[in-house]
């Protein structure tokens, strides 16, 4: 039985949803409040118990490197002013075992994940997708792998869904249920669509950006013709890995933040400076103080 140790963070998007401000400025290193999006992503694949971490970057993504590794200059002037809470945020980022590798040219999803076969080897492995932060008791990510353990199948979190959202998500149609130890409502997968236009909606269970997946999974992307949008597709290389292995669905508990999109992320930053100790006082007193102007 093979152990999950890998994780793959794909990071190379344009993220044109931010432009003008991902121009030259990697979207994963947007902050919310003090930390940016893909420190979130790096710690829940540390707490799920994650041993290597690779993350697919692009043009503009080297802030990205810089963030994960040592700043000796800035770590010794904590240390002799005496900023010793300050020090252990910086030197916490630098604690992860993390690898890079660049996609020369962003085609897809698939195509990132591609980007990682040498790093995955014979391995099953995690993909962590930067546009949705998770929160809750016990890491997602841990949830999937807890499955994997038990049923030596790839699986994918699943979370509901409006309308709205599930044209710009990969949707799964969910099949006969699967008894399981995890205590999580499991699924045999009939379909997946990415992106499926309102006229087109059969289900709004989409994948929540998290997935557990074999290796026998580059073979099908590299034989995968560009799909949707002219890209490489991730979810039709599941469709066909479900077609020779089961692939499972899992509506896991905690809660998804897209913060892909402009309302998502300032929605999250502001539940998140809610919760802050330096910001939450001051923020919820500023809250209250607009609503009543909003009111007026």
């Amino acid at each position: 039985m093979k152990k999950i140790r890998k994780a793959v963070i794909p990071a190379a998007g344009y993220g044109t949803g931010f432009l003008p401000a991902t121009k030259a400025f990697a979207k994963e290193m947007l902050p919310i409040v003090d930390k940016p999006i893909i420190q979130f992503i790096v710690e829940e694949a540390i707490a799920s118990g994650i041993e290597e971490i690779l993350i697919i970057t692009g043009r503009t993504k080297r802030p990205i490197e810089d963030h994960f590794d040592s700043n000796i200059e800035l770590e010794d002037n904590l240390r002799s002013k005496g900023k010793a809470a300050l020090l252990k945020l910086v030197e916490g980022t630098t604690q992860a075992n993390l690898f890079f590798v660049r996609q020369s040219y962003p085609k897809g999803l698939g195509d990132a994940i591609l980007a990682a076969k040498a790093f995955v080897a014979d391995e099953p492995f995690v993909v962590m997708l930067g546009d949705n932060i998770m929160t809750g008791e016990k890491p997602v990510t841990r949830q999937l792998m807890d499955l994997y353990q038990e049923t030596q199948t790839a699986n994918v979190a699943i979370m509901e869904v409006s309308d709205e959202e599930a044209e710009q998500m990969g949707i799964v149609e969910l099949g006969k249920e699967v008894s399981s130890q995890v205590g999580l409502p499991v699924h045999h997968i009939d379909n997946m669509v990415e992106k499926p236009k309102a006229s087109e909606l059969k289900s709004h269970m989409a994948i929540a950006g998290r997935y557990v997946l074999p290796p026998e999974i580059f073979n099908l992307l590299e034989d995968l013709p560009v799909g949707k949008e002219d890209e490489v597709q991730l979810t039709d290389a599941l469709n066909k890995l479900n077609q020779t292995q089961r692939v499972l669905a899992v509506q896991c508990q905690g809660n998804r933040h897209d913060v892909g999109n402009k309302m998502g992320y300032m929605r999250y930053m502001v539940e998140y400076g809610l919760n802050h100790p330096e910001t939450e006082l001051g923020l919820k007193a500023y809250i209250k103080r607009l609503a009543i102007e909003l009111d007026k």
